[in-house]
C-alpha cells in the first residue's frame, strides 16, 4: 500500500494483522493542515507497517504490506492489540455530529417548536407562515433560504433566547415550485416579533427580490406584519431609511409577475411591499394601512383598534385588494390560480356551451343584463378570475383562458351607469390592459357603452385625465386586442374599450344585437333633430316622432349596416364567439419587450 502524496503520518488506526475490508481506512496522513484518509484497495490482512506517527513520507513509498484475504485464507490471524485503538476506530454512531447538530439547530426553526405560539395562531382562525407555504408550493419542492438567521439584537437578548423566539428573524423566505414552476416565495412570519422587518429580514428579502430579478422568478408575498421594527441594535444606525428593499420590491413590477396576500393586519413597511404587487389577495379579517395603531396615535391622529384601520370592506371598495376571499387557504387556491396564466397554456379544458350565448343579451335593447355571463360563456370552464371586483364595477376585468390559453379579459357593465365609463372603471381598465402587456396576454374586450360619463358631477371627479388613461394604455400595447362588441357601441367610450379605434384592434367583431353611432342614439336624436321635434306640439305626436326618429337611427346604426361599410370586421353568431376569438389569437403576434413596462400601482 502506498503513499498518494508527501504528507506527514498522524496514526494508524489498524494494527498488524488485522483483518480489513475494502474500503476501510487504514491510516490518516495529513499534508497542507488537511487530513487525508488512505483505505485498503481490497480485502485482506495488514501485515508490517513502515512508517510510525509523527513521521514523514513521499510521494509513492510504502506505507505498510497487505496480504490480499484470498492468499492469506490458510495463515493463521494474529491476536490484533486494541488496547491502544484510537478514538477514529471507534464504531461511528448512526447519525454525524456535526450533522445531529445542524438538525437540532434548525428544528427550532419549525412551528413544532414553538406549539403555544402555533395555537394562539390556531386560535384566532389563521395559518401560521409555514404552514401557507406548504400549501402554496408543489409537495416537498420548497428550498429554504436565510433559516438560520435571528434577529439583530446579541446586545440586548442572549443567543439561546434569539434562536428559540426569532427563528428566521421573522420571515420565511425561499424558493418552491408552483404548478410545477419555480416561484420565489416570502412569508413574514406574525408568530415571531409581529412579523415586523427587522435588519435580517430586509436583508433575507433583498437577497431572493436579486434572484427573482435576475432569472425572472415570480414572486409572491406572505405581507402580515407591524412594519419596521425598533429594536435591532446590533448595526450602528440612525433612521434606517438607506434600506434597498422597497427600491428593490419595485424594480421587479413589470418584469415578473408579483402576488401580494395578506391576512390579519399589514401596516407600514408591510403594506407598502404589499402595495407594490401586481395583485393584492386579502381575507375578509384582514386590515391593511400605512401605519399601525401606534403610528396612528404617536402622530395625534387619534387612538384606533388595529381592526379599525384599513377593514377589508373598505380597502375592496377603493381598489386596494383585488381578489377578497375568505380565509388563506382561499387565499393560497387564488395565488396559484392567478400565477398560472403567467406559466403558459395549458393542453386540456373544457369549453362552455356556445349556444348559452345567444341568450346573454336581452331581444330587449332597453332591458339590463349581466356581461359577467358573457365572460363565463367565453371563457374555458373553471378560469375565469375575476379582479378587483369592488372597485370602477362599470368595467369588470378577468383573467381567463379560451381553449387553454391564457387571456385578459374586460368588459363594460351595463348594471351601473348603463355601462357608461366613469373615472374609476377607465382607471381600472387601463391599469388591467398594463398588467396584460407587460406580462404578454392578449385582451379580449366585451363592449357595451353609451360612452363616457358625462355631467358637472362626473367632470369634478377630473374625468378628462382619468378616461384619457385607456386611450394611453392601449396606444402602448403589444400584445393583440380583440373586441366583441355586444350591444351598445357608442362614441369615444366604445373607441376606448377597442383600443382607440374599432381598427386599432386585431378584429372588431360584433353580435347581432349590436347598436352603433357618435353617441347614444336618444341623445342623438334629441340634438340632431331639436328643429323638427319642436316643430311638433309636445304630447303624444312628438313622442311619436321621436320614437320614428330614434327606430331610423338604431336601424342605420345597426351591427349589419356597421360591417356592410366596413367600419367593424364582421356580425356573428354570439355561438361562435369562441371560435372567431380563437382563430384571432392564433394569428395575433406578441411583439417582443422593448424595454420595461411598468403597471401603475394604481
Amino acid at each position: 500500500m502506498h503513499s498518494p502524496l508527501q504528507a506527514q503520518l498522524v496514526q494508524w488506526l489498524v494494527a498488524p494483522g488485522a483483518a480489513v475490508a475494502a474500503g476501510d481506512v487504514l491510516v490518516i496522513l495529513e499534508a497542507m493542515k488537511m487530513e487525508h484518509e488512505i483505505r485498503a484497495p481490497e480485502a485482506g490482512l495488514v501485515g508490517e507497517l513502515f512508517f510510525q506517527a509523527g513521521e514523514a513520507v513521499a510521494e509513492g513509498e510504502v506505507l505498510a504490506s497487505l496480504t490480499p484475504l484470498a492468499d492469506a485464507a490458510s495463515h493463521p490471524h494474529p491476536p490484533v492489540d486494541t488496547t491502544n485503538t484510537p478514538p477514529h476506530a471507534a464504531k461511528p454512531s448512526n447519525e454525524r455530529a456535526d450533522l445531529h447538530k445542524l438538525k437540532a439547530r434548525l428544528a427550532f426553526t419549525q412551528d413544532s417548536a414553538r406549539p403555544e405560539a402555533v395555537t394562539k395562531r390556531h386560535a384566532m382562525g389563521l395559518r401560521t407562515a409555514r404552514e401557507n407555504i406548504t400549501d402554496l408550493c408543489d409537495p416537498d419542492s420548497f428550498i429554504e433560504y436565510g433559516a438560520l438567521a435571528v434577529a439583530a439584537q446579541s446586545r440586548r437578548r442572549t443567543a439561546d433566547d434569539l434562536m428559540r423566539n426569532t427563528p428566521a428573524d421573522g420571515m420565511v423566505t425561499g424558493i418552491g415550485c408552483v404548478n410545477g414552476q419555480r416561484v420565489v416565495v416570502m412569508a413574514y412570519d406574525f408568530t415571531v416579533l409581529a412579523g415586523t422587518q427587522g435588519m435580517r429580514n430586509h436583508q433575507k428579502t433583498d437577497r431572493m427580490l436579486g434572484i427573482a430579478l435576475q432569472h425572472k422568478l415570480p414572486v409572491v408575498l406572505f405581507a402580515e406584519g407591524g412594519g419596521g421594527r425598533p429594536g435591532d441594535v446590533d448595526v450602528a444606525i440612525v433612521a434606517g431609511l438607506n434600506l434597498a428593499t422597497f427600491a428593490s420590491f419595485a424594480r421587479l413590477n413589470g418584469r415578473v409577475p408579483v402576488v401580494g396576500v395578506v391576512a390579519g393586519r399589514c401596516f407600514a413597511g408591510n403594506a407598502a411591499l404589499l402595495g407594490c404587487s401586481d395583485v393584492i389577495i386579502a381575507t375578509h379579517g384582514s386590515n391593511i394601512g400605512m401605519g399601525g395603531p401606534a403610528m396612528v396615535e404617536g402622530g395625534g391622529l387619534g387612538v384606533f383598534k388595529p381592526e379599525q384601520i384599513g377593514p377589508s370592506g373598505v380597502q375592496h371598495d377603493n381598489g386596494v385588494i383585488d381578489v377578497l376571499v375568505d380565509d388563506e387557504a382561499q387565499a393560497v387556491a387564488t395565488a396559484r390560480h392567478y400565477l398560472s396564466f403567467f406559466q403558459g397554456a395549458q393542453t386540456e379544458w373544457e369549453a362552455p356551451p356556445a349556444e348559452a350565448l345567444r341568450h346573454v343579451v336581452p331581444e330587449n335593447r332597453l332591458r339590463v343584463y349581466d356581461t359577467r355571463a358573457a365572460m363565463q360563456g367565453i371563457a374555458d370552464e373553471s378560469s375565469l378570475l375575476l379582479l378587483r371586483t369592488g372597485f370602477g364595477v362599470g368595467i369588470h376585468t378577468a383573467l381567463a383562458r379560451i381553449a387553454g390559453r391564457p387571456v385578459g379579459l374586460m368588459a363594460n357593465d351595463p348594471l351601473h351607469l348603463g355601462g357608461a365609463i366613469d373615472a374609476d372603471a377607465a382607471d381600472k381598465a387601463a391599469r388591467f390592459m398594463q398588467l396584460c402587456n407587460a406580462h404578454g396576454l392578449p385582451i379580449v374586450s366585451l363592449v357595451d357603452t353609451p360612452g363616457f360619463m358625462v355631467g358637472p358631477e362626473t367632470e369634478a371627479t377630473a374625468q378628462v385625465r382619468h378616461v384619457s388613461r385607456m386611450f394611453v394604455a392601449a396606444a402602448h400595447l403589444r400584445v393583440p386586442l380583440l373586441s366583441v362588441v355586444l350591444r351598445k357601441g357608442y362614441g369615444l367610450g366604445a373607441m376606448a374599450m377597442t383600443g382607440g379605434g374599432f381598427h386599432e384592434t386585431l378584429a372588431t367583431v360584433a353580435w347581432p344585437t349590436g347598436e352603433f353611432g357618435g353617441m347614444g342614439l336618444e341623445g342623438a336624436v334629441r340634438l340632431g333633430y331639436r328643429k323638427e321635434l319642436e316643430a311638433v306640439p309636445e304630447g303624444p305626436e312628438r313622442d311619436a316622432l321621436f320614437d320614428q326618429l330614434l327606430a331610423q337611427q338604431y336601424d342605420n346604426g345597426s351591427a349589419i349596416n356597421m360591417a356592410a361599410t366596413l367600419e367593424i370586421d364582421a356580425v356573428i353568431d354570439p355561438a361562435e364567439t369562441r371560435t372567431w376569438l380563437v382563430a384571432g389569437l392564433a394569428s395575433g403576434a406578441i411583439a417582443p419587450d422593448a424595454g420595461v413596462r411598468a403597471i401603475d400601482t394604481w
